[in-house]
């Protein structure tokens, strides 16, 4: 696509952007937890109505899709998720979060606002371009079952129990499924960079991740008279000490895992033993052996424990939920990157470290049996993330995605999250006739 075209494209932004920081204000300020995001939905589909799009809303329970014909050419998929987190916002924001107790700490307020952005723009400079625009509004990214919800849910074909996608369900042109299957899966995340950059990874650009609920059981007694129980507390605090020489002394320093223990739960009392300890944890990995290796470990360190405390019921694991890793498909890759490059100017982009978190953005491309190239979108304020790079403290001035802290710039985070989408979906989309 001609520079002239893409241009007239991206044109009306300056005259909407004051509309959309609108939208953003609103959103940061009544986040909505996964499969919650009954409001945020609402909005979605409203505005893709006023766009000419062909709207779905309830798929996988609050997801929405638009679809928008422009004649032949390939079916391009824009993603953006919607759902917030359980976090207490501790910002000074004029539009900080209204919800108590929940608040958009991983940004998704502003992929949805971006992405609202550029199925406007899109819509609006369809003379330009030939083809079929996909946008998707993901609900409940942050547990891992949102893409899932809406692929079973007849997204692309068939649903989970076997029955064809409802017949008022905007069908794709196959008539299988409630959108066109795509050719291009593009998404995109806001990161604690600096605003006005954009960076990738090429191939696995995200772990995969196991997050498990483990409960030891022990039994309970009087503080007093440690004898006559067996402490599930000791257990389980020996069983997170001993986690920590997983990644230490069983993963090669050449392959990459993290664990972590983010919840430890047990006792009402202090002078109560209690029968139970329960261990919420996640591991994070890029390969599938380390992977399986990783979690047998976890699985042998916990029996092992609760063996040697002489518990009489072996520990119980539940998976909370799981993602695969992420990878970005290379000739993808290379061909939006052009285009940004064309855009934005080199200064802009440049490589990035593989992150450990965890996305499930690459589910929707795998059921459409399409590439995905999902990039990350600099949202803090430049000068701070300057000052904080120079003085090499980073990781403490710099709050990340959920913390409590993790407030992203409007500006120039929501013009260059709109016109990455859009050039992104461009630079696949057919000229116009």
């Amino acid at each position: 696509m001609s520079d002239s075209a893409r241009d007239s494209v991206l044109a009306p932004l300056d005259a909407r952007m004051a509309d959309l920081e609108s939208l953003y204000e609103d959103l940061h300020r009544h986040p909505e937890l996964g499969f919650q995001e009954t409001r945020t939905a609402a909005e979605a589909a409203r505005r893709l109505t006023s766009y000419g799009y062909e709207v779905t809303t309830g798929i996988g329970r609050t997801g929405v899709t638009g679809v928008l014909r422009n004649g032949p050419g390939p079916v391009v998929l824009l993603r953006a998720d919607m759902d917030a987190l359980p976090v207490t916002e501790r910002s000074s924001l004029p539009y900080a979060s209204a919800v108590p107790g929940v608040m958009h700490a991983c940004g998704h307020d502003v992929h949805v606002t971006c992405l609202a952005g550029a199925a406007d723009l899109l819509a609006a400079g369809r003379e330009h371009w030939s083809g079929t625009l996909v946008v998707l509004f993901q609900p409940a990214e942050e547990v891992g079952d949102g893409a899932r919800a809406m692929i079973e849910d007849g997204l692309f074909g068939a649903a989970a129990d076997g029955s064809a996608a409802p017949s008022d369900a905007g069908a794709g042109a196959d008539g299988q499924g409630r959108v066109p299957t795509p050719d291009v899966v593009l998404a995109q995340h806001v990161a604690p960079l600096g605003a006005g950059l954009i960076t990738y990874a090429p191939g696995a650009c995200m772990a995969a991740s196991d997050s498990l609920k483990i409960t030891f059981h022990g039994t309970g007694g009087h503080g007093s008279r440690p004898e006559t129980a067996v402490d599930p507390i000791v257990m389980a605090a020996a069983f997170v000490q001993r986690l920590q020489s997983v990644v230490a002394r069983e993963v090669a320093p050449k392959d990459r895992a993290v664990v972590t223990v983010g919840s430890f739960q047990a006792g009402d009392a202090p002078n109560v033993i209690p029968d139970q300890a329960v261990v919420q944890l996640s591991v994070r990995t890029f390969d599938e052996d380390v992977r399986s290796r990783v979690l047998a470990a976890v699985d042998r360190i916990a029996r092992a424990e609760a063996t040697a405390s002489g518990a009489e019921r072996e520990p119980e694991t539940e998976v909370l939920n799981t993602f695969p890793v992420t990878r970005n498909d290379d000739r993808t890759l290379e061909r939006v990157n052009a285009a940004f490059t064309d855009h934005f100017g080199a200064q802009r982009l440049f490589g990035y470290e593989p992150a450990a978190g965890s996305e499930d953005a690459g589910l929707i491309a795998t059921a459409a049996g399409a590439p995905l190239y999902y990039w990350w979108l600099g949202g803090w304020d430049p000068d701070e993330f300057r000052a904080a790079m120079s003085s090499g403290r980073l990781a403490q001035d710099i709050p990340s995605n959920h913390s409590p802290h993790f407030t992203p710039v409007k500006q120039p985070t929501l013009t260059m999250g709109v016109q990455a989408l859009t050039v992104a979906a461009l630079s696949h989309l057919e000229p116009g006739k």
